[in-house]
């Protein structure tokens, strides 16, 4: 158990038993306990094997490369439709772990050997994902705009295009661009903030 990441299981939360006993089967397969994004992260020989969030509805694992495991038991979740990667498997009682426990472990061991294997995801190219109009624009209109955006991570640059191309009105499009545009001259991603 690592010290820094206790204070996520110890604030009153609904999901507070179920957290613990997620910690408690991440543990039992030998990973190493880290905080990232805020979230007890488990990681094996520093790579992010599997991490525990919880949300209004249900708390979940989060499997970075859940995209390569097997899903022998057909529970793995994308969590939208870009999610390239990674993989859920929600739950919304204790009960409910306790009984798949041991497909649990199973599936971490597997996410495990995954990491072993030097595996990864073949993801898409930012070049794949659709520009919306709006952001060209602003793109050809403003060279500087233009090279921030493309200095920015392939990571970065696709949760952009993303972000801009969700809205349906070319209003709402043009007003996020306006107002992420000086996070990118940041040089920051939209959850850099």
């Amino acid at each position: 158990m690592n010290p820094e990441v206790d204070w996520f299981f110890e604030k009153d939360t609904k999901w507070k038993a179920e957290y613990t006993h997620l910690r408690s089967i991440a543990l039992d397969c030998g990973l190493t306990e880290e905080l990232k994004w805020g979230c007890p992260c488990y990681t094996f020989k520093g790579t992010n094997v599997v991490l525990i969030h919880g949300f209004k509805e249900y708390c979940a694992y989060l499997f970075h490369k859940g995209v390569l495991l097997k899903d022998t038991e057909n529970i793995l979740i994308q969590q939208t439709e870009n999610v390239q990667s990674a993989r859920q498997i929600r739950f919304t009682s204790l009960e409910e772990i306790t009984e798949k426990e041991t497909i649990l472990k199973a599936y971490i061991y597997e996410a495990i050997e995954v990491e072993k294997a030097g595996l990864k995801v073949p993801l898409k190219e930012t070049s794949e994902f659709s520009m919306p109009e709006e952001f060209q624009k602003a793109l050809d209109e403003n060279p500087d705009l233009k090279t921030a955006f493309e200095a920015l991570t392939p990571g970065r640059q696709r949760g952009y295009l993303l972000h801009f191309s969700q809205p349906k009105q070319s209003k709402t499009r043009e007003s996020r661009i306006e107002k992420c545009t000086p996070i990118i001259f940041e040089g920051k991603g939209l959850n850099d903030r």
